[in-house]
């Protein structure tokens, strides 16, 4: 008999770090993220009067639990050779819910290029937490699937994401105005970030499930997505 492992590889997938656990969201995480978000994706105390970031609509919405779980349904349903989102689980090492880091891409195997969004709940931030998931899943991108390039953004009143971004070697990359929901505009920055300008941890990260989940993608040795063996450090 197939496990879901077997059907769905990525599953397999585990990064480890010397203070975190991430993993690809399964159906039992859901209460978890949900539970976690509804203390606020985004902190209104760093928005500027009247503005408000779409994290904050989402939270703010009845339907909380149920966007959330197709948010995380969708995800998997962007998850195939030519597009692609992840949404990676974060837990503590003693197993609390800490929040979510997501990569994605689109035309991998020729733009080698991802992207990143997170989020973390209340009582996990201050403590270095973002930049260390964030760093994470850099290791895993760079070393495990040869992505060359690493893009993200954040609103331009969000000091702490564009911190993180900037403590990790990422550079300013324009920037975009969105409408975060009606009569509510942002201007959001972007940042890039090429691989031999990753400001690396001190730090090893373990990957366990990583040629699998490089098979499932879509990468192989001749297209350069050598993921090295699971398990071993980046």
């Amino acid at each position: 008999m197939m496990t879901l492992e077997d059907v769905w590889p990525l599953l397999r997938l585990r990064l480890t770090t010397p203070r975190l656990v991430m993993r690809p969201l399964r159906d039992e995480d859901i209460p978890h993220y949900v539970e976690a978000a509804r203390g606020g994706l985004t902190d209104p105390a760093l928005a500027p009067e009247g503005h408000s970031a779409l994290a904050n609509a989402w939270d703010e919405s009845p339907e909380l639990a149920a966007n959330s779980a197709r948010w995380i349904w969708e995800s998997r349903l962007r998850s195939h050779p030519d597009a692609w989102t992840i949404m990676f689980g974060v837990w503590s090492g003693d197993g609390e819910f800490l929040g979510s880091q997501d990569v994605g891409a689109k035309d991998f195997p020729q733009l080698r290029t991802v992207t990143t969004g997170s989020w973390l709940r209340h009582s996990a931030r201050g403590r270095g937490l973002g930049r260390h998931m964030r760093a994470a899943v850099l290791l895993w991108a760079f070393d495990h699937l040869g992505a060359e390039v690493a893009e993200t953004s954040a609103y331009d009143w969000n000091a702490p994401s564009q911190g993180v971004s900037r403590s990790l070697g990422y550079a300013a990359n324009g920037e975009t105005r969105i409408q975060a929901r009606p009569g509510v505009v942002e201007r959001e920055l972007r940042f890039r970030l090429a691989r031999d300008d990753f400001n690396r941890p001190d730090w090893e990260l373990t990957v366990d499930g990583a040629e699998a989940a490089a098979a499932f993608l879509g990468l192989t040795e001749d297209d350069g997505g050598r993921a090295p063996s699971a398990g071993t450090g980046a």
